[in-house]
């Protein structure tokens, strides 16, 4: 049984909520200012000897970017997902902003996305529910 108040399951000492996600980056100043265009934020300073950047979101979860391992793999699935009420959007916002979009609006019945790259290759995904 989980307590809704803690999110920890009973015979478990880690909580189930996720507090952060790392998007692995090279060049720190150049990925804060293209996540702050994305998104529409202020560019600010990384921390940690310039090696992580804490994006403002809103909601519990945070996102950061991470500097500390320069050598890793965009392969793979999405690092994560954005919740979005428009996709088509969504798709200008991006082509004005001359991101590499990966695919066309796709609707897989409870949801449609699109996917692109930072530009670091990171894999990212917009979805609107359905």
């Amino acid at each position: 049984m989980t307590s809704h108040a803690t999110g920890q399951a009973a015979g478990s000492p880690i909580e189930n909520r996720v507090g952060m996600v790392f998007i692995p980056v090279r060049d720190m100043r150049r990925s804060i200012e293209w996540y702050s265009a994305l998104l529409g934020l202020p560019v600010g300073d990384a921390s940690h000897e310039d090696t992580i950047y804490d994006l403002p979101t809103t909601g519990e979860v945070g996102l950061a970017l991470d500097a500390n391992k320069p050598e890793f793999d965009t392969a793979g699935p999405p690092r994560f997902f954005w919740w979005a009420t428009d996709l088509e959007t969504c798709l200008a916002h991006l082509k004005v902003n001359d991101v590499k979009v990966e695919s066309d609006i796709e609707d897989i019945g409870s949801v449609s996305f699109l996917q692109f790259r930072d530009p670091d290759g990171n894999l990212l995904m917009v979805c609107k529910r359905n």
